[in-house]
């Protein structure tokens, strides 16, 4: 018997508020300290995507359809390991189930299923005591569902909900709470239902306003007593590994995932069946990738919104070549839904792939159901005559009926495409209810001998000049030792405008002048950083032990370096040159395997050496403003190695996205600075999250209270809802502010790095440096990183009419080569 905490949020009917309420409610409790799974009746993608947000874990389905009902409790427990409460978003109303199936799939069957207490969500704007009338019609219903709370979404005002929380004390049921009418924290729509949270840019701040909102009107307490009160499970939780095998002693092959913004449907379990059947996963994004990652021998490309991002889709010819090149030459690929619309030749006329022979346009009607489909024939996904159950959820259609190589007979109508190599269709399927496909995918991609393509030979290329130019650049010791020690604020002199070091220029909340000057009550007593580990804790979702304050990013680096007698720590540059001197200070010679300019200085993992021991990255990178994308980083984790990614400025980059603030690996460190964001370079403040036992080597280096009354303070203030909300809003200012900055670099002629953080990478030419500097202007000069030299220089953002003095300088100034 396993014992799960579990609530369903279930509502009359669709529009109630379920998922506002059911992603508040995660959000509010994770951050309350309590480990939460996320899950949703149904097969939606886009729901957990916000349940992923608030809890910080993979968000997942519970639908009988397509998993089977004898899966159900094994999918959650799976889901829910290592949480202490499971919160289950239902679908449409509690009652409404499969058209036709009598309840099947319904909210309330995979409450009775799990044996899960419901809590109904009611929207109460246009009714009062009527509102009691349907609550106990609702509990009457189906006895076996057991509703054991009510919460009151969208009260005109207190009178209002007065009157129908005294109507509802009929029903015997507590009212939990009442949510007012709130705009603000409505998930914006789309064509197929709410926004993706990887697409909303505000997603964090709008959650952290929920969450917030929700702790304070719902009692969580009584809610949390409702959950212990389901009952005990009865079955093991699902693993991959028991439904697929991998073969043994053979290298893992790569299967790219479709990613990023136009392709966010998948389910989680999808990836964890290929992974234990023995490939490596490899998340790309179509929009901004312009090569598959190096060594794929297999193609993933799930559901999405292409026909949203469809110009930008069509605009990366690179890499719809590339992907033309390798379903061409036979390499296995399954597409559904978005993946078939970028394998057709056009969506609503903008080219695509082309390797299916098809054109897709937009259409007025909605396709929602669920299907049962046939293979009529062997070939990638199953044998002839499987059945598979799956769901279809999409505006496009194809302009030319399919009539032969059919993916599936649905209804005895051919639907997709379908070969020994290719799976094309519009209709989505769950691998945890059929691993057979998942199996026969991965064993067709095992097979698969890659034909290198032109983006791979191009690839393979870059990496060897990447390199070539670490071991001329880096390997030996690169910049020399004599340049690590110089920084931005070297730069600086009376009568020059800054535009040298990276601190933002806005002025700071005065939430946190007034904490740092509270902070001089307690400097009579030596400082404890507990408050702050917790606060930090509570912001990242870690547990505190996995949380080491610091006196800023520099000491980290050197309790890092003191931690082990590193054989062959290695840092990857250009990059922040600190690392570099707490190595060498440590008695270590660190090695540099440099980027590239001609690759946008962006990482290949496969340029560092398989034997480092200490790998340590920037992300983003400082000077090169480049954001190494999440996977690119996860690679480089390997037992026996400590990787190290220094995120002090990820704090400027939207809803943090590639950060591995909220990764948990043994050999995996994460160091983050409160300097830049918050402008308080002088209180010398960060933090490294990892696993306790790495944390504890670090901190039998750390000298006793090294961390200050200070900087204690500014870390619980800047952890709060509140900071998250203002760093939110400082984020947007600064990629606007950048913009100013990059559009005229550009009008200029000028070469730049494209970037993701507060300060921009220009190639400006040799005498650039000394000439602004004449002209009254501070830029850091780069030859002091390695792989960088003197027609490189670092640009700071600044405030738009600061910017446009210096872009008016450079234009008088010019030519810049």
């Amino acid at each position: 018997m396993v014992s799960l905490p579990r609530l369903v949020i279930a509502a009359p009917a669709s529009g109630h508020g379920k998922t506002t309420v059911a992603t508040g409610l995660m959000a509010a409790l994770s951050r309350a300290g309590h480990d939460v799974s996320g899950h949703k009746v149904g097969p939606d993608y886009i729901d957990p995507g916000y349940h992923a947000l608030a809890t910080g874990k993979p968000g997942r389905n519970l639908d009988p359809h397509l998993v089977g009902e004898q899966r159900l409790v094994p999918l959650l427990l799976h889901g829910a390991a290592g949480a202490d409460l499971a919160i289950i978003e239902g679908v449409m109303g509690l009652y409404d189930g499969q058209i036709g199936g009598e309840g099947f799939a319904s909210t309330a069957h995979v409450a009775t299923v799990t044996r899960t207490p419901v809590v109904l969500v009611v929207d109460i704007s246009h009714a009062s005591r009527s509102i009691a009338a349907l609550v106990q019609g609702m509990v009457a219903f189906d006895p076996s569902v057991r509703v054991v709370g009510v919460i009151l979404n969208k009260a005109g005002s207190p009178r209002h909900a007065g009157e129908v929380v005294s109507a509802l004390e009929s029903t015997g049921l507590p009212v939990l709470g009442v949510l007012q009418r709130d705009d603000g924290i409505v998930a914006p729509s789309r064509h197929l239902g709410l926004v993706p949270a990887a697409e909303r840019d505000d997603a964090a701040h709008a959650l952290d306003r929920l969450a917030a909102q929700i702790a304070e009107k719902i009692d969580l307490d009584q809610l949390l007593a409702l959950a212990h009160s389901a009952p005990d499970l009865d079955a093991e939780p699902w693993a991959a590994a028991h439904e697929v095998a991998a073969p043994t002693d053979v290298p893992r092959p790569v299967v790219a995932m479709a990613g990023g913004r136009a392709f966010t449907f998948r389910y989680a379990e999808t990836e964890e069946l290929l992974r234990a059947a023995g490939c490596d996963v490899v998340t790309f994004d179509p929009l901004a990738d312009s090569a598959l990652p190096e060594g794929t021998a297999g193609l993933y490309l799930g559901g999405g919104f292409p026909e949203v991002h469809a110009a930008g889709l069509s605009a990366n010819a690179p890499l719809r070549g590339s992907l033309r090149a390798a379903v061409d030459a036979g390499m296995p690929t399954y597409a559904e839904c978005a993946g078939l619309l970028y394998l057709c030749r056009s969506v609503d006329g903008l080219p695509m792939v082309g390797a299916v022979d098809a054109e897709a346009v937009m259409t007025p009607r909605l396709t929602l159901s669920y299907r049962t489909a046939i293979v009529p024939a062997d070939q990638l996904t199953g044998a002839a005559g499987t059945r598979v159950t799956g769901h279809e959820f999409h505006r496009t259609g194809l302009v030319e009926p399919v009539t032969s190589d059919a993916a599936w007979l649905v209804d005895g109508a051919p639907h997709g495409f379908g070969s020994a190599t290719l799976h094309a269709s519009y209709l989505h399927t769950h691998w945890a209810g059929h691993p057979a496909m998942a199996q026969r995918f991965a064993d067709a991609v095992h097979a698969y001998t890659p034909r290198p393509t032109t983006s791979q030979v191009e690839m393979k290329g870059r990496a060897e000049r990447s390199q070539t130019s670490a071991r001329s650049a880096g390997r030996t010791k690169s910049a020399g030792p004599e340049g690590w020690t110089f920084h931005g604020d070297q730069e600086l002199a009376p009568g020059l405008i800054d535009f040298a070091v990276n601190i933002h220029d806005d002025v700071r909340p005065e939430w946190l002048e007034a904490a740092l000057r509270e902070s001089l009550d307690d400097v009579g007593a030596y400082p404890d950083a507990a408050p702050a580990q917790h606060a930090i804790a509570q912001r990242h979702g870690r547990r505190t032990d996995e949380v080491l304050p610091t006196a800023g990013a520099a000491e980290a680096f050197g309790l890092i370096a003191r931690a082990r007698p590193w054989r062959r720590p290695v840092v990857v540059h250009p990059q922040f040159t600190e690392p570099d001197v707490a190595l060498a200070a440590a008695g270590h010679h660190p090695e540099h395997v440099v980027t590239a300019a001609a690759d946008g200085f962006v990482l290949d993992p496969a340029t560092v050496p398989d034997d480092a021991d200490l790998v340590m990255i920037g992300n983003p990178t400082n000077p090169t403003s480049v954001l190494h994308p999440e996977q690119s980083l996860r690679r480089l984790v390997r037992p026996g190695r400590v990787v190290v990614v220094d995120e002090a400025f990820m704090d400027s980059v939207p809803d943090e996205r590639h950060s591995l603030a909220a990764i948990t690996d043994p050999g995996l460190l994460v160091v983050r600075s409160l300097t830049k964001l918050w402008s308080i370079p002088g209180v010398r403040a960060g933090y490294v999250l990892g696993s306790p036992q790495l944390l504890d080597e670090l901190r039998r280096h750390q000298a006793p209270w090294s961390v200050s009354s200070a900087a204690i303070a500014a870390m619980t203030a800047t952890a709060t809802p509140e900071a998250l909300a203002e760093a939110a809003k400082r984020t947007t200012r600064i990629g606007q502010h950048r913009r100013v900055l990059t559009d005229g670099l550009t009008e200029l002629g000028i070469h730049h790095v494209p970037a993701a953080a507060p300060y921009v990478l220009a190639k400006v030419g040799s005498t650039a440096h000394d000439r602004l500097r004449s002209a009254g202007y501070a830029v850091r000069r780069a030859d002091t990183f390695p792989g960088l030299d003197d027609t490189w220089v670092r640009i700071a953002v600044r405030r738009p009419d600061t910017t446009r003095k210096l872009l008016a300088t450079l234009r008088i100034e010019g030519p810049w080569t």
